[in-house]
């Protein structure tokens, strides 16, 4: 597999974005300024990264309510996202979806969603569109180990193959549906064998090797665009933090945490092999890492400054004329 230089370079980029986005919502949202939920990707990077990597203009992503990082990955405004999780005017949902309800059509974002399970069918309704259409796009789903049990996402597997639809569903399963194992949850514990009983090609991943990722991806992208039917992606990985930010997260064996930092870190497998294998110069990533630092300080900065919505907003984007 041969991946050119910018585009490791952007890969990175965007790892690193999500890698920090999220660092640093963890430390302000103890600062108890940022209001409602959060649930943090940091540790998951690879998946959106190399997944939305293979899409474009006229492709689509559904999220989950750990959806930072897809939305970042699809290309989602920095700035305008923190304004959104500190629920302030110029969010990209105007300040009043938040953390768990990020979106933005015009990139491809058709939102973080509080349901379980709830992406899948909006993935399948967007492919749909695509296809009669004949955009020539398709939708991913990103859903978690415990959406994988529930009925609307196991419907929309069945729904895409039987109408073969340009579908890429993507089992993020970090190993925990909140507190519990996905070893113990996940009924045959072989998500890629239950995907082919719908008759659906699936592969199964380690999530934090980019890499691996970005051929698993590469490769069911082009047998969508190819007119070959939906495809499945079971990309196993750790996040760092609890379910919510909050969770103390007790169910975690003492030192897992601090184990997956050091041995399971997508960012430095990444910067490891890249600089090892003369893909990438050391000096290259560092200055990349100091971009996006002064990034996110930024986005906090002005997240912080703008004010809240106007109540004249409160019942605006609620109803659709059409």
């Amino acid at each position: 597999m041969k991946i050119d230089k910018q585009r490791l370079l952007d890969g990175y980029r965007t790892m690193r974005v999500i890698r920090e986005f999220e660092e640093r919502v963890h430390k302000e949202f103890m600062t108890g300024q940022i209001p409602g939920f959060v649930h943090l990707y940091a540790g998951e990077e690879a998946s959106a990264a190399a997944v939305c990597q293979q899409l474009g203009e006229y492709d689509t992503v559904a999220s989950t309510h750990r959806g930072h990082g897809h939305s970042i990955a699809k290309g989602c405004d920095v700035m305008g996202m923190m304004k959104e999780i500190y629920g302030r005017e110029g969010g990209l949902c105007g300040g009043k979806g938040g953390s768990m309800h990020i979106a933005d059509l015009d990139v491809g974002m058709l939102g973080a969603n509080g349901i379980v399970g709830g992406g899948a069918p909006l993935v399948c309704g967007a492919a749909l569109t695509a296809k009669t259409l004949k955009t020539g796009g398709l939708s991913v789903a990103f859903f978690g180990d415990g959406a994988f049990n529930q009925g609307t996402t196991l419907e929309s597997m069945n729904f895409a193959r039987v109408y073969d639809l340009p579908v890429l569903f993507v089992l993020e399963d970090n190993g925990y549906a909140e507190s519990t194992a996905s070893s113990w949850s996940i009924g045959g514990h072989d998500p890629v064998r239950r995907a082919e009983g719908f008759g659906i090609k699936g592969a199964r991943v380690d999530g934090h090797d980019y890499f691996a990722v970005y051929r698993a991806a590469e490769e069911a992208v082009a047998a969508i665009r190819n007119g070959e039917g939906p495809r499945f992606i079971h990309i196993e990985f750790t996040r760092y933090y609890g379910h919510f930010e909050g969770d103390a997260a007790t169910y975690k064996k003492p030192g897992e945490v601090q184990d997956e930092r050091r041995y399971l870190d997508a960012l430095k497998f990444f910067r490891a092999r890249t600089t090892g294998g003369g893909m990438l110069k050391a000096e290259d990533l560092d200055a990349i890492d100091a971009e996006v630092d002064t990034l996110i300080d930024a986005a906090v900065r002005e997240a912080k400054a703008a004010p809240p919505p106007a109540l004249s907003t409160l019942t605006t984007d609620v109803y659709l004329s059409y």
